[in-house]
């Protein structure tokens, strides 16, 4: 079935949850990333939260679009930057599974390039064992260009900033996480939706394999003429025009959702979906890359480098690391320093206690003089 008239869709950027303020779209990638991964207001960073200057570059803020927001601007028509042209429907389409599951593997691959880029760029933070304060310093917005930008924590959040804009886009454009419109029979309008909980097992950035995809996933072929039913080389296909969600009002502090926009996103709860699943991913994304720097770096270079992206003063904030618990890397505020040695000073205390009861005792016993 195919829908009787045709919906157009011109995108002013690309193919995604919304970078701007405008032209339907509300900065979605920047509300889901800082609800995913900002500090809470007035709290400083633990590792697992990155402070308000930081989260500006990675998240994007005013006007500036900030590190997840950077495809948009010089990956606009670069599918595997998006998730896009992996789409697949049951029964004699225009590509076979393997085919767009082919598609899907060159996104993984794309984004785990920028991965990997993030994870060494982040050795630049340090010389030895120190911050290089001129690495992180933030007095000044990041540069979203890697030729000119000469700070390492800039390079390393645009990097990883361009994969969280995949993974994110990966909610938006795909099945993975949504429902089919039950009043309509399931056809290139109304593809099946899956239902599956974020993370996925697709996007294993750390990993180098290839795993397993469902034979219903698909995400939308996109072309500029974005539209249902398809035009171009899109004709008669899945589009992204019928299955993406990535339009409507995101909380940057809870994630909640109102007002979908998109044909797929106002199904009942898909774009509440899309973006749930966004902002748990763009969390374990951040766990895994923070492993990936134990992995490539040793955990005590490692911890520099996770507080030393994520505090705005890393020279001051980032002195003194450990493990955190959950196996996340944080940096030990005063509050837990403070703990620490008060229990190394009860402990002494209580050695020395216990020695004196002891020559009180044996005190006891001695016969005195006559």
């Amino acid at each position: 079935m195919v829908l009787s008239s045709v919906v157009v869709l011109v995108p002013t950027s690309a193919t995604a949850f919304g970078t701007v303020e405008g032209g339907g779209q509300n900065r979605e990638h920047e509300r889901i990333t800082r609800a995913a991964v900002a500090c809470q207001s007035g709290t400083g960073s633990d590792g697992g939260c990155f402070e308000p200057r930081s989260v500006d570059q990675l998240a994007g803020h005013g006007k500036g679009f900030g590190a997840v927001g950077a495809p948009d601007r010089t990956e606009i028509s670069d599918p595997s930057a998006h998730c896009d042209d992996a789409d697949f429907l049951d029964g004699g389409y225009a590509q076979t599974r393997d085919e767009a599951t082919a598609r899907l593997r060159e996104c993984v691959d794309h984004l785990r390039r920028r991965f990997r880029e993030a994870i060494k760029s982040a050795g630049g933070l340090l010389d030895g064992e120190r911050i290089v304060g001129a690495e992180v310093n933030l007095d000044v917005d990041c540069e979203l260009d890697p030729t000119t930008e000469p700070r390492a924590k800039c390079e390393a959040l645009e990097a990883f900033g361009r994969a969280l804009h995949g993974v994110q886009d990966f909610y938006a454009h795909s099945n993975w996480s949504d429902d089919a419109d039950p009043a309509r029979p399931i056809g290139a309008d109304n593809p099946p939706g899956l239902n599956l909980p974020a993370p996925t097992p697709l996007l294993d950035l750390r990993g180098t394999g290839a795993p397993a995809v469902p034979r219903d996933l698909t995400t939308g072929c996109f072309v500029l003429k974005d539209s249902v039913p398809g035009t171009g080389a899109c004709e008669r296909r899945v589009t992204h025009a019928a299955l993406n969600k990535d339009n409507g009002l995101v909380d940057p502090v809870t994630g909640s959702v109102t007002a979908p926009t998109t044909l797929r996103g106002k199904v009942q709860s898909n774009f509440a979906k899309a973006v749930a699943g966004a902002i748990v991913e763009t969390r374990h994304q951040w766990q895994d890359f923070q492993a990936a720097l134990v992995d490539g770096y040793g955990t005590k270079k490692a911890s520099l480098m996770a507080c030393a992206l994520t505090r705005d003063n890393p020279p001051e904030d980032c002195r003194v690391q450990a493990p955190a618990a959950g196996g996340e890397i944080a940096g030990i505020d005063r509050t837990v320093l403070a703990l620490a040695l008060s229990g190394v000073f009860l402990g002494a205390l209580g050695v020395g206690l216990s020695v004196l009861a002891r020559r009180r005792r044996l005190l006891r016993h001695v016969p005195r003089q006559q």
